[in-house]
């Protein structure tokens, strides 16, 4: 069974019980705006009137204005031509006010619409801004773009159409019954006998349209999946000449999409003929029994040919019900996918009377923590680090070692499954999310920047920032020369996801940018990874200053950081095995004497040769 196929099932299995509770739910967004629902509602109301009314002064003018009667053979008019003039411009009257008041309803019901999906979509977007990295981890870019904008667009549309329309029809549809039974009780039940049918229709499709449409939903987001990552990984894709593939494999989910579309569009027009043809067996037999009635004395003319107007009327509510029924279905299909982002819980709660974390001197401590991403694979366990304040604490290991989830921890970015950490004797759970991210500066190992211009991404996390700290930013971390010589200066654009920069531009940028915070705290996850070992002697100079009173974790991978560190502490699998500084360990002869001989020794020959031969360190360089 395909991806495709499996996800067909389980709507079928999973939500089909759920008939409408999340369209209900949505209808929820409208409450904020309940005056012009009401508005709208009373729109509703009054168009529904001025159709209902016209029928009425069709039968008045018939049956007084004209006056039919019967004489022998022959029917012979009898009535008077002023109250054809006033049936005439009462006609006129009833279509100006539904004009008018069709016009009132479907501008506030669009406006009622347009502002639910702006709603929904801030919603959607402020709650994945919350989420932890939890989460996030487990999702694909593509399906949450998909949700905030085609499932949104679905629900605008039921706003629109399936609520507001559907309450006009529902209107017109008990109104005309109603009036149909006091007109003529035995002709109403002729047009009644057909209604179960037509109910019974309308229900199939509903069920037999659901699933559909929530397959329809969740293929459309595998398709923005598939483009997004082509997109995102075009370089890779091109480099290893697989544009055929991803081509085939963009192909396989447009053709799913197109199935079930077509699968959904045959439903369809298979019904649309079966409901006209069940309208034109009623009006037939309407029309056979009213006839019938009005020979035998018990209907009038006008009365007949108000029913077979109301009739025709009623095909309209009739024929939008299995619209506004498909409607809601993919409404209730994307409801569902969309409540599933606004109902998750974040893994990282903020605590109630949570304080906020001010004059920060910087004393860290990891007190036995333990951390795993779920019950059975342990990521970190019994881990125990104190830093002080002014202190560099380098974690190394080897990869998967923990070294990043230990700098994750302390931002909260997970939390901890066991032990605590502390900042000044004060456990971090216990503080506000925002103060306490603001006094952690994190330089990460992915650096991320925006498409926005370069000032704009120094200056992202102190916006109020003036130019003169902008600069110093970027000179710290030796990115200002470079920076200057561009035509636009800190005025040029940088790419999406600074493709335009290099490595070591964008993680010299990433510094610049955690500088400028001025955080207590500094982590820098591998932030000189990306740099020749020349700008890396220029960003380690500025660094060392910068680290002076400041409590710095480093996760590095070049000797200079590891010699600079009061306390190197060593990871391997989740467990701290070794602690000190460089020359300790060593002498040790453990983990750390093995990284050095296969990672670091050779830097440190490369350090020495200059000293030996008298040549200076590296000297500065305008960007790389």
């Amino acid at each position: 069974m395909t991806q495709h196929e499996r996800a067909v099932a389980g709507c079928g299995k999973q939500r089909a019980p759920t008939i409408d509770m999340y369209s209900l739910r949505l209808l929820g967004f409208i409450g904020p705006y309940w005056r012009r629902a009401v508005a709208a509602a009373l729109c509703v109301l009054a168009a529904s009137a001025a159709v209902l009314a016209m029928p009425q002064l069709i039968r008045w003018a018939i049956d007084y204005g004209l006056g039919i009667e019967r004489q022998g053979d022959r029917l012979v008019a009898t009535g008077a031509e002023e109250r054809l003039v006033i049936a005439a411009l009462g006609l006129v009257a009833a279509a100006l006010l539904r004009g008018g008041f069709s016009f009132g309803s479907t501008y506030l019901g669009e406006w009622l619409s347009q502002r639910v999906a702006y709603d929904i979509r801030n919603s959607i977007y402020d709650r994945l801004q919350r989420l932890s990295y939890a989460y996030h981890d487990q999702q694909q870019t593509g399906q949450l773009m998909s949700r905030a904008t085609q499932d949104v667009e679905s629900v605008r549309m039921f706003v629109s159409i399936g609520v507001f329309r559907g309450a006009q029809m529902i209107v017109l549809l008990i109104a005309i019954l109603t009036l149909m039974l006091a007109t003529n009780w035995k002709l109403a039940l002729v047009v009644w006998a057909f209604l179960p049918f037509i109910a019974w229709r309308s229900l199939v499709m509903a069920f037999t349209l659901r699933p559909i449409w929530t397959s329809i939903q969740e293929g459309l987001a595998r398709i923005a999946t598939v483009l997004q990552e082509a997109l995102t990984g075009a370089r890779v894709v091109k480099a290893f000449a697989r544009e055929e593939h991803e081509g085939e494999k963009f192909r396989r989910e447009a053709d799913a999409v197109f199935t079930d579309s077509y699968r959904s569009s045959r439903i369809q027009a298979t019904n649309a003929p079966l409901m006209s043809g069940l309208w034109l067996a009623a009006t037939a037999a309407t029309l056979w029994f009213g006839a019938r009635e009005v020979s035998a004395g018990n209907l009038e003319l006008g009365e007949l040919t108000a029913f077979l107007l109301y009739l025709t009327v009623l095909q309209m509510p009739v024929r939008m019900l299995g619209w506004i029924i498909m409607i809601s279905s993919r409404a209730n299909a994307s409801g569902q996918r969309i409540f599933e982002i606004l109902d998750a819980e974040s893994a990282v709660k903020e605590r109630a009377g949570a304080i906020e974390l001010s004059g920060v001197k910087g004393l860290v401590r990891f007190e036995s923590v333990s951390f795993a991403y779920d019950a059975i694979s342990p990521v970190l366990s019994d881990v125990d680090i104190e830093a002080k304040p002014g202190q560099v604490i380098a974690l190394m290991g080897p990869t998967g070692s923990g070294k990043t989830t230990v700098v994750n921890l302390m931002p909260r970015f997970y939390d901890v499954t066991g032990g605590q950490i502390t900042i000044d004797g004060v456990d971090i759970r216990d503080m506000t999310l925002a103060s306490l991210r603001e006094a952690i500066g994190t330089v990460q190992q992915d650096v991320f920047l925006f498409s926005a211009t370069i000032r704009d991404n120094i200056a992202y996390g102190v916006v109020d920032a003036t130019e003169e700290q902008i600069e110093a930013a970027a000179r710290a971390a030796h990115i200002h020369d470079y920076i200057a010589a561009l035509p636009e200066g800190y005025d040029t654009w940088v790419g999406e996801r600074g493709i335009t920069l290099s490595g070591g531009q964008k993680q010299r940028m990433a510094i610049a940018r955690t500088l400028l915070m001025d955080p207590r705290i500094l982590i820098l996850d591998d932030s000189t990874s990306s740099v020749d070992t020349q700008t890396e002697y220029l960003i380690q100079q500025t660094l060392s200053t910068v680290m002076e009173g400041r409590t710095t974790f480093v996760i590095a991978q070049r000797l200079r950081t590891v010699k600079m560190a009061d306390q190197i502490v060593v990871l391997d699998g989740g467990r701290i095995v070794e602690r000190g500084r460089h020359q300790d360990l060593l002498r040790r002869g453990g983990i750390y004497r093995q990284i050095y001989d296969l990672e670091l020794r050779d830097q440190e020959e490369a350090l020495e040769a200059p000293a030996k031969t008298g040549v200076a360190e590296p000297a500065a360089v305008a960007g790389s």
